[in-house]
């Protein structure tokens, strides 16, 4: 079983080495592949179901005056994924200025970006779209 240094090495290796394929440069653009969703814990508010009650002129209607709380596991608002490509206008910076490589994993917001569909299963997000660098 991989630990999670070996599976960041291993992702690293691959994204430079479908970096190398990719026939596209792109001038703005990091060219991202999404990791699987990331899944966390979120309270909810359920209402409480209670019995249908007559009003006085025959309407039925149920009374919600009480609500429980459930804990779901839902996918998270955030994704990770791997970056395949830089665009040229960032190789072009001092490297002093450069924070994300090819083969970084990184973090944006699920519906940041667009989907790239020449290269399957990847997105399109600019700098400002990427929030951070899984170290």
């Amino acid at each position: 079983m991989m630990d999670k240094n070996e599976e960041l090495i291993d992702q690293k290796q691959l994204a430079e080495d479908i970096a190398s394929k990719i026939k596209y440069a792109f001038l703005d653009f990091f060219l991202v592949k999404p990791l699987d969703p990331i899944k966390v814990k979120k309270e909810f508010s359920v209402p409480v179901d209670t019995t249908i009650k007559k009003d006085e002129n025959g309407i039925e209607a149920q009374d919600f005056k009480e609500v429980s709380t459930e804990v779901k596991e839902v996918d998270s608002d955030f994704r990770q994924g791997v970056v395949v490509k830089v665009p040229m206008y960032y190789n072009d910076r001092e490297e002093k200025d450069k924070h994300v490589n090819v083969g970084d994993i990184v973090v944006f917001k699920d519906t940041a970006g667009q989907w790239f569909d020449l290269v399957k299963n990847t997105r399109l997000l600019r700098e400002y779209d990427i929030l951070g660098v899984v170290k």
